[in-house]
């Protein structure tokens, strides 16, 4: 545990570089942005002194270090507001998002993954793996209008955008959920299949046990283990997938957040949310692995 605690520390360091420069790199200028094009030379300059802009690349990352390690994620250049209280702000509404989402792969895919599994080569086999292939194909920019259109446009079932309202996440919800739920089920289906031909299994067919107990008690425990993998990989990309989806649905989390810092060229915000993301998907992992392990006891005790 230790280990992997300390091998979080070059990553978080590498993307803190690495989005520092490519934030700097990108073609614009905060300050152009603040004041116009009708601003003189000498109010520029002093804009930029002012906010630190006009010292070399190495120093401003430097500052930016010193003021992470003292909990200090900066002010945002733009309106001057407190980035932790910004970030402390938005990152419940994506994390509501996000596990909703999840639930909602995870009542998709496991059944559907179970049902093609126990029918394989039949007509439920060929069902769920159309529709898994058919919503892998699907990418988020194109699902979210489609289901504006169907579900609130046309049907007037729910709100088109925005966070008001019980049923407000839903869309935005069943658009990441979808893409997940397709490769849920087709893992489900691959590793249920390889464990049902496992010798434990048929010695608890042979004992009489009922199928039910077969199956979710003795193949699903062993098949769990890859899916529990690709699902706290995909977790993590559920919090990064959300800047496209809260930006249609007008969702106001992390994603649109740095979305909005990137057009304004508000480099602290960005990279306080390219951070948060980053951690996001480093302590997913390292949670992933604490349930791997519990799953199976081999990995806990392996040399």
């Amino acid at each position: 545990m230790l280990k992997r605690l300390l091998g979080v520390l070059p990553v978080v360091f590498g993307v803190l570089l690495l989005t520092f420069l490519l934030v700097h790199l990108v073609p614009g200028d905060p300050v152009e942005v603040m004041l116009g094009e009708s601003a003189t030379q000498a109010d520029r300059a002093g804009l930029r002194a002012a906010l630190g802009l006009d010292q070399p690349l190495p120093v401003q990352f430097g500052h930016y270090l010193l003021q992470l390690t003292q909990g200090d994620f900066g002010r945002s250049i733009h309106s001057g507001a407190d980035i932790a209280g910004l970030l402390a702000e938005r990152l419940p509404a994506t994390l509501r998002l996000a596990l909703l989402a999840l639930a909602i792969a995870v009542l998709i895919g496991l059944p559907l993954g179970i049902l093609a599994a126990l029918h394989a080569r039949r007509w439920p086999d060929q069902l769920a793996t159309i529709a898994s292939l058919t919503l892998s194909a699907m990418p988020h920019f194109w699902l979210g209008p489609l289901l504006m259109l169907l579900f609130a446009l046309w049907l007037g079932w729910l709100p088109v955008s925005g966070m008001e309202g019980r049923w407000a996440m839903v869309l935005p919800a069943l658009t990441l959920g979808f893409g997940l739920a397709a490769i849920l089920t087709r893992m489900t289906r691959a590793s249920l299949l390889e464990v049902l031909h496992e010798d434990y299994v048929r010695t608890a067919r042979a004992k009489g046990l009922p199928e039910r107990q077969v199956i979710l008690g003795h193949a699903m425990r062993a098949a769990l283990l890859p899916v529990v993998t690709v699902l706290g990989l995909q977790l993590g990309s559920l919090l990064a997938g959300a800047v496209i989806t809260e930006t249609i649905f007008s969702w106001d989390g992390i994603g649109r957040l740095l979305v909005e810092s990137i057009e304004k060229r508000d480099y602290p915000v960005t990279q306080a949310c390219v951070l948060v993301i980053a951690l996001s998907y480093v302590l997913v992992n390292l949670l992933t692995d604490l349930v791997y392990a519990r799953l199976d006891p081999r990995i806990r005790f392996a040399s």
